[in-house]
Formats: C-alpha cells, structure tokens, sequence
C-alpha cells in the first residue's frame, strides 16, 4: 500500500460543503464534496453520545495535534476517509453550527465565537495520509489503525469486512436510531444501536451464530427480506408469549430460545399469571431464568437459581437428624437408612451431604428449616426435584 504525507490541508479545507446526515447520524462528504467521510466499512458516529466531539474543537483551540488521518484514494482527486471520521464529523458538526462549546463567555456555536477562534479553528493544519491500496489492505489497515481509540466491535469489523449492498441495507434498518421500532426491540435485545448492537444480535439470530459465514455469503444482497423477516418473527413471539415486558427479559438468548421453543403452544393468560407468581417468590435468585423455566414446561429450577438454605440451618437440621440416626443405629441420611445396600446404617459427616426441600420447591415446599433434610451427596444429585 502506498502512502503520501499531506501537512497543507486545513480544517476550512476538509470542512468544505460538509454535509451531516441527523437522520443516520453520519458525516457524508467533505473537502467540496471530493471526500467521503463515512464510507461503509466506518462506524456510526459515536463522539457526540459519548460527549468527546467537544474535547476535538478545544484540542485544535489550545493547538494540540488531534492525530493522524488516514484517507484512501479511491479515484482522479477522490478520497475516503480511512481513520478519522470522528474528528472530522466533529469539527464540521462545529462548524456547521450543529453543536456548542463553552468557554470563558459561555456556551458558543462556531456562527457566535470570536473571530480570532473561528480562525484559529478554521487554519490549523492536519496531518493527512493519503493511501492506496487494494480493498483487502485497505481494510486490513483499517483494522490496525482502530486498535487504538475506541476499539471496534466485532460487528463493526465485520461491517468493514463485507462492506456492500448489504451492509448498507443491514445498517440502515438495524443501527438507525430514528427508527421507531428500537424502542420496542430494546425490551429484548441488550446495546446501542449507533454501535451495531442491534445489527449483530439480528443477524446472530438469523444465522444461528455463524454472523461472518451468513454475511460473506449474502454481500452482494440488494435486499434483506430474509434478516428482517426472521428477525420479525423472533420479536412477534417474543411479545406474543411474553404479554407483560420485564427489565430481565432484556439481553436473553432469544434467538435460541425461539428456535427450541417455537413450535409449542401457550396461553398468554396463564404465562402471565405464572410470571407474576415467579417475580413475587422470594426464594428465586435469578430472574432471568424464569422465562426460559416456563417456556420449558416449568420443571427445570436450576434456571431460577433456587435460595438455597443457609449454613446454621444445614447445621442445626444435620445434627438432629444425626442424633436420630445414632439412636436408631440407622444412616443420618434418610435414603440409605431405607435402602439394601452398605450405607443403610452410616453415619456421613456433615461435609459428605448436601441440603434438599423434603417437599420440593417447584411444588411448594418452602426454603426453611422445616422443610430442609439431609442427604447424602450422591442421593441429593440423584432426587432432583422429585
């Protein structure tokens, strides 16, 4: 790959016919239009969320360098932004008016700041990288340069990889802020959608967690009817089991519960009553855990990470049950002392057993000393919830 340094570009010159797209969230062109700034393989622009597109304008106001930018000459005078679209989408939000920044007067826009700070904005020169390459260096130096700064995601890398009509479609629907439906997909789904969040849990589930396999394979899509549509369905039956939305519902393997779970049916009524049931036992640890247990037939309580009973409890119900045993001259675990075998009359040490409900908690057995007992570790494992 070729490189050229450029040190006579100014921020008035890279900020020429800046465009800014608030509905994607994006810088488009610059330098009178010879510039894109965000090409595909780039990232949404995250500065203004993360609060640091302000930090840009007052580096270039005390004369700090801002760093090194990368473009890539894709034709006759023609270039892309290779490493840099923050700082650039920064300083032309500024300049553009789209932002304020405080100082000694208060908060300023670019139209309103003192002449002398407009200038030294607008003439402070950026050191500039002029690449050339093929696609494949391209985007592996794109991907060395981000390991500095913000670090991509995997997503984003992937976004770069396989960079097409697809991509393009893909980010358009899934990391678009303004799109309505993020609202209602956040109550499932864990992230930020400038961050391609959304996008990578869309397609995890679309392609059963194979994403870079799915999206080599459908680069060159110039529609995404298969990602939406599978995508769709998870959330429709999410919310059409599921009528009440909970915090904890947000971030599950929905995807995978979808595909093992989806063709059984349930009332909605009945699912609702027995979440509301769950959220209100205290004895359940894990919350989220209760919606794959009921979706699974209600049988499996290691989801719901069941309150187990506390040490004096264990303490105080082995040695009753110990003193009983030694009295009868039977094993302190009610199991072996009903069985055939060379444990019927052994007495375990405490650190041999392993507390149980006598009646189980799936079936209402309480978490307290009057329904705790004893067993010995191999008969505990083997009870379960019977």
């Amino acid at each position: 790959m070729d490189t050229i340094l450029k040190t006579n570009i100014t921020v008035k010159d890279i900020c020429e016919g800046f465009v800014y797209n608030e509905l994607e969230g994006k810088g488009l062109f610059g330098l009178a239009g010879k510039l894109t700034i965000q090409p595909e393989y780039q990232r949404n622009y995250i500065y203004a969320e993360e609060g640091r597109e302000a930090a840009v304008i007052e580096s270039v106001l005390k004369g700090y360098p801002i760093g090194l930018i990368y473009f890539n000459k894709v034709g006759n005078n023609k270039f892309e932004v290779l490493d840099g679209q923050q700082r650039i989408t920064s300083l032309g939000r500024f300049i553009t008016d789209k932002f304020a920044l405080k100082d000694e007067n208060g908060m300023q826009y670019f139209g309103t700041m003192a002449k002398d700070k407009k200038d030294k904005i607008l003439e402070t020169k950026l050191l500039i990288y002029e690449c050339k390459g093929t696609e494949s260096q391209i985007k592996e130096w794109f991907k060395t340069i981000n390991i500095a700064g913000v670090p991509l995601k995997p997503q984003e890398l992937l976004n770069a990889i396989y960079s097409g009509p697809f991509v393009t479609l893909a980010k358009e629907e899934f990391s678009n802020s303004q799109n309505a439906n993020t609202q209602k997909w956040s109550a499932y789904i864990s992230g930020i959608v400038n961050r391609q969040d959304f996008l990578e849990q869309a397609l995890d589930w679309v392609s059963k967690g194979n994403i870079d396999d799915y999206m080599s394979r459908h680069r060159e899509d110039t529609n995404i009817k298969e990602l939406k549509t599978y995508f769709n369905s998870v959330i429709d039956w999410i919310s059409s089991v599921f009528t009440d939305v909970e915090k904890e519902m947000r971030g599950l393997e929905w995807g995978r519960l979808y595909e093992k779970y989806r063709k059984k049916s349930y009332d909605p009524s009945k699912v609702s009553k027995a979440v509301q049931k769950l959220y209100g036992d205290p004895y359940i640890k894990n919350r989220k855990g209760i919606f794959e247990y009921i979706l699974g037939g209600s049988v499996d309580t290691k989801l719901l990470n069941v309150r187990v009973f506390d040490e004096a409890t264990k303490r105080a119900v082995y040695a009753t049950q110990t003193a009983i045993a030694k009295k009868r001259k039977i094993s302190n675990c009610p199991l072996c002392a009903v069985g055939h075998d060379t444990n019927k009359n052994k007495i375990w040490l405490f650190s041999e057993m392993d507390a149980d409900h006598v009646s189980a908690w799936s079936k209402g057995g309480a978490t307290d000393a009057k329904n705790c007992e004893m067993l010995c570790k191999t008969h505990n494992r083997a009870k379960g919830n019977r």
